[in-house]
């Protein structure tokens, strides 16, 4: 009898089964050479042995990848066998590890036996405000349940009801006993009712993305949040947020909004469509919500902005204020020297470094506590000019609210525990930004003596040395030093909190705090400082105080930025205007932004004034730029938009986060390590900062310092060498801005375009969406432009405005305006000005040396006059050109469109009609167009075989199904997206599957049945 074995749905005899045996083996051994010499074995080495002994490829469902991965175990085996079992076993198979491929593919067996862990963080919301909103709704507080109140793995005691649950709350588990858990049990597997996730922006990042640093794991709330939703398939879920993403990678956890691996759009995992649409920008982002909208996945409504006022104060540091920063930045760098020091005494360095964990440890903690510090100077030096404004406010009958991040309570605390409670009443103490530093020095500088050994390899390594009671040993250099910097800082001018400033200058009758803060230290009419205890409830009472008007100021921090309302509520006795200053913006972008709806909401009796609060000094600008960049994300993920995000908030230029910053840092590490910026040598620039530029070999790094560490470092240098450093950096700035504009490739998200006159030429349908019925359609339009021609007059005006010169073409008789312009550098880091043309239709910029070489001469005003008139004379008073369009719904076409270029643009047709579409060149347009009419055509499987597989062509399928090209390994394969539900069947007319990245993916077999099997999947599908 042959025994039978079931493979793939498939049944094969026991010869089928030894031949495959022996391939694995014939595979393994070759493998297993490339472990003998010690070289890596590369997944294109696997691929091409095993498409070698399967006699064909993984693509045509010969082999699976997790046979391959069964080989590379075997030709471990044999390795082992042949070189036997050695001295060290740990560090050979440590070595044998680095030699093998990461196994990413599993069978569905494998797959039941892992066990993944399910950690999870979060905040707590305000079950409160729930109740205040379900009541204003028509409902009963009661309705409302707080499982917080039931107990862990307990069963949930009411049938019906609204389950408040924070996310903290929901990640909860112990002893086998989990909150998700105990969700599901409640609702039921067949739960069909609502799961509203109220701020969801919580649970952003619920996909590994790429860092500076590498990989940044999913984060806790991402997961549960997804798991949750998995759990209850049939539940209806309503994503709510204010800030939902202010990056692509953000709503990976809006799973349910199907926007990947449903056959509707192009995207087959989030990955795929976090790819597409960040390479698109921020006008692809724009797309995103714009299409949401149409399809009924999203709802997205913006108050007006109608009313808001932004008013940016700007400080400027006085002489005082800036010899103070500069003693605490020469402070720093002593500091940084004497770390140096210390951590050769403590024999964690010397002629090498003997612990890297610990020189890394102390440089971190060092760097952390400098940037932190900076940051709390800054907004302490701000306050004197910030108490005159807000008086100000006030004697005009202002209300005025201050958004901060910082509020020291920790810092406090410990200093209390130092000060016996009796003495609480009449304090003598510092609250000053110098008090991290001193507690950075006590608690963090270095002074444990390490004792220097050598390895089983010869290495020398040090480790912490312990006396006999197994105390540390310490170094008395070390403390010595550490001391001498405490005496130094000691004598340094104190600048309080902005916090405690603000609280003392106008007294806590008239601030409302909402920071959370359990105890506070405040100051009497005497002047004496005591210690203030506030219970639980001291954010709720504070801020009925500013509603009510019993107090006009109102400061809160993160524990206040979210769920509250400061605006001037119709509701509310106090109905004066906002004031609303941002005087801290600190690290947190979304947290920020969030912040800034808290004065300007529904229901308000005038919109509020946005006071951004910024000083001279140039490293400030690291603090804003990353709300900057948010802004414009998040407009443009909100409303479609991205006008909308900052609102004239931020200029563009403060974003010192986008791709140019990044190549103007380049260029300026560049003319740094060249020595062509002759202002700050290398090795001045790298111990200012602490930021290496060279390589071990002595070269320039590969792998640079980024942007935000660089902004960071330039906090804790001196004004004025900051000054010259960041004026070179905007300098290469401009320079990028002004080449990508050049170039046309200038990131501007959804620019509107303006003209005399834009006229639809002709229009057709190339898509349509066939779950919802919404249309793309191809339109050339006829744009008529008025010429922008300025007159001899206004010429002389702009010469005049500008210092300019007139000039005259001395071959073509053609007049310009010369006005001064940014200057460019040299090969040596030179400086060389330029001067911009202004010509009667186009500008150029061109350096001095070239313009005095040039035919172009300085001419009296007359005959300047003379040859401007003649030149505008003969130019047409309108041009006409044409833009090619595709509009309406884009996401479920996206990969069709040409991906070099995925400018959006808006326009308002002649006749009133509004139209937002993606430009396409004229040379892209006719393949555009015959892609996008074969969505709409019946073909053969034969032909969609062929252009799946040669022009990367996809087509939606019967039953949501999307056919289209996937690489493996790097070789192309025809999958069929979301067609799990039918696995099996298509298994049996000739398909295969296989498990990648934990997800088990369908695919049609290429090769000659690729037709004939295709044929019979589009026959399953009806």
């Amino acid at each position: 009898m042959v025994s039978q074995f079931a493979t793939q749905g498939c049944l094969f005899d026991l010869q089928t089964v030894l031949d495959y045996g022996q391939s694995i083996l014939n595979v393994a051994q070759e493998l297993a050479k490339s472990l003998i010499d010690h070289r890596p074995i590369a997944k294109k080495t696997i691929q091409s042995q095993m498409n070698r002994h399967f006699h064909g490829t993984a693509a045509e469902g010969k082999w699976l990848w997790k046979d391959a991965y069964e080989a590379v175990e075997v030709a471990l085996i044999l390795y082992l066998r042949r070189q036997g079992i050695p001295q060290n076993p740990l560090e050979q198979l440590q070595l044998l590890e680095s030699l093998c491929p990461t196994h990413t593919r599993r069978s569905e067996e494998q797959l039941q036996l892992q066990q993944f862990s399910t950690p999870l963080p979060l905040s707590a919301a305000l079950i409160e405000d729930a109740r205040r909103d379900w009541c204003a709704l028509g409902g009963n507080e009661k309705d409302i349940i707080d499982l917080s109140n039931i107990k862990l793995g307990e069963p949930i005691p009411f049938t019906q009801g609204i389950l408040f649950c924070t996310y903290s709350t929901l990640r909860s588990q112990k002893n086998g006993k989990s909150r998700l858990k105990q969700i599901v049990e409640w609702a039921g597997s067949d739960f069909e009712g609502v799961i509203s996730f109220d701020e969801c922006h919580s649970m952003g990042n619920a996909m590994a993305v790429e860092g500076s640093l590498g990989m940044v794991a999913a984060s806790q709330q991402g997961i549960v949040g997804l798991r949750l939703q998995n759990a209850l398939a049939n539940a209806r879920v309503v994503y709510v947020s204010a800030t939902g993403a202010t990056k692509v990678s953000n709503l990976s956890y809006a799973n349910r909004l199907g926007l990947w691996q449903t056959g509707d759009f192009p995207f087959t995992s989030r990955e795929d469509f976090v790819e597409s649409i960040s390479v698109g920008g921020i006008a692809a982002m724009e797309v995103v919500a714009r299409d949401l909208k149409a399809l009924g996945l999203y709802l997205a409504r913006s108050l007006s902005f109608d009313g808001v006022e932004y008013q940016t104060l700007e400080i400027e540091l006085t002489p005082t204020q800036e010899r103070i920063y500069n003693a605490y930045s020469d402070a720093f760098q002593i500091i940084h020297n004497n770390l140096e020091k210390a951590l050769e005494a403590c024999n964690i360095t010397g002629a090498k470094t003997y612990n890297r964990a610990a020189k890394m440890s102390a440089k971190s903690q060092f760097e952390s506590h400098k940037q932190r510090f900076f940051n709390h100077l800054l907004t302490g030096m701000k306050c004197p000019m910030l108490r005159g404004a807000i008086e100000n406010d006030l004697a005009q009958g202002l209300a005025v609210v201050i958004q901060i991040v910082s509020t020291n309570e920790e810092l406090l605390k410990r200093r209390l525990d130092e000060v016996p409670a009796d003495e609480w009443k009449d304090l003598n103490l510092d609250l000053t930004p110098r008090e991290y530093l001193m507690d950075y020095l006590m608690s963090a500088f270095p002074i444990h003596l390490h004792s220097i050994h050598s390895g089983e390899d010869g290495e020398e390594r040090s480790e912490p040395a312990f006396d006999a009671d197994g105390s540390p040993v310490i170094s008395l250099e070390a403390v010595g030093l550490r001391d001498a910097l405490i005496d130094r800082l000691a004598s340094l001018d104190p600048i309080p909190g902005a916090l405690e400033q603000l609280l003392w200058h106008f007294g806590h009758k008239q601030v409302a705090e909402v920071t959370g803060r359990s105890k506070r230290v405040l100051k009497d009419e005497s002047g004496r400082l005591f210690v203030d205890s506030r219970g639980s409830g001291a954010n709720i009472a504070e801020t009925a105080a500013f509603m009510q008007g019993d107090k006009q100021i109102l400061i809160f921090s993160d524990a206040g930025g979210t769920g509250r309302s400061y605006h001037a509520d119709l509701n509310a006795v106090n109905r004066r205007r906002r004031s609303h200053y941002l005087l801290e913006a600190g690290w947190r972008a979304d947290n920020a932004i969030q912040g800034l709806g808290r004065s300007h909401r529904t229901n308000q009796a005038s919109a509020p004034i946005f006071r951004p609060v910024t000083t001279n000094v140039r490293g400030e600008r690291r603090f804003i730029s990353t709300i900057a960049r948010r802004l414009d994300s998040l407009g443009a993920l909100t409303r479609g938009q991205r006008q909308t995000g900052g609102n004239g908030i931020f200029d563009t230029k403060d974003n010192l986060e986008s791709q140019y910053a990044e190549r103007a840092l380049y260029e300026l590490f560049r003319q740094i390590y060249q020595g062509r910026f002759y202002e700050v040598p290398l090795g001045t620039f790298e111990q200012m900062t602490g930021l290496s530029l060279t390589s071990h070999e002595g070269g320039m790094k590969i792998d640079l310092p980024p942007l935000r560490q660089f902004l960071n470092r330039l906090l804790a240098l001196r004004i004025d060498m900051q000054n010259i450093i960041f004026e070179r950096f905007e300098l290469l700035l401009s320079q990028q801005i002004e080449a990508a504009i050049a170039a046309g490739i200038f990131e501007m998200g959804v620019e509107t375009l303006r003209a005399e006159r834009f006229t639809v030429e002709s229009q057709e349908s190339v898509y349509t969406h066939p779950a919802t019925g919404s249309v793309t359609n191809y339109l050339k339009v006829e744009r008529t432009q008025k010429n922008n021609i300025k007159t001899a007059e206004e010429m002389l005006e702009f010469a005049a405005k500008y210092q300019g010169q007139l000039m005259i073409n001395e071959k073509s008789g053609n007049a310009a305006v010369s006005i001064p312009t940014h200057s460019i550098f040299d090969s040596d880091g030179g400086v060389i000005p330029r001067v911009l043309l202004v010509r009667s239709q186009k500008e150029t910029r061109v350096t001095l040396t070239d313009l005095e070489s040039s035919r172009w001469k300085q001419v009296p005003t007359e005959v300047f006059i003379a040859a401007w008139s003649k030149e505008i004379d003969a130019l047409p008073r309108f041009i006409t050109d044409y833009l090619h369009l595709v509009t309406g719904i884009l996401l479920p076409i996206w990969k069709i469109l040409p991906q070099h270029s995925s400018r959006v643009f808006r326009l308002q047709t002649s006749d009133g009609t509004k139209v937002l579409g993606r430009v396409v060149n004229a040379q892209d347009i006719q393949t555009v167009r015959e892609q996008l009419g074969l969505k709409n055509k019946l073909l053969s499987p034969a032909e969609l075989v062929k252009l799946v597989l040669d022009e990367k062509y996809s087509q939606q399928l019967p039953g949501g199904i999307t056919l289209r090209r996937s690489f493996v390994a790097g070789e192309p394969r025809i999958e069929l997206v979301d067609a799990l539900s039918l696995a099996d069947r298509l298994v049996s007319v000739g398909c295969f599957t296989e498990i990648i990245n934990w997800r088990k993916r369908v695919f049609v077999p290429t090769g000659d049945r690729s037709a004939a099997v295709l044929g019979a999947v589009i026959e399953i599908l009806g």
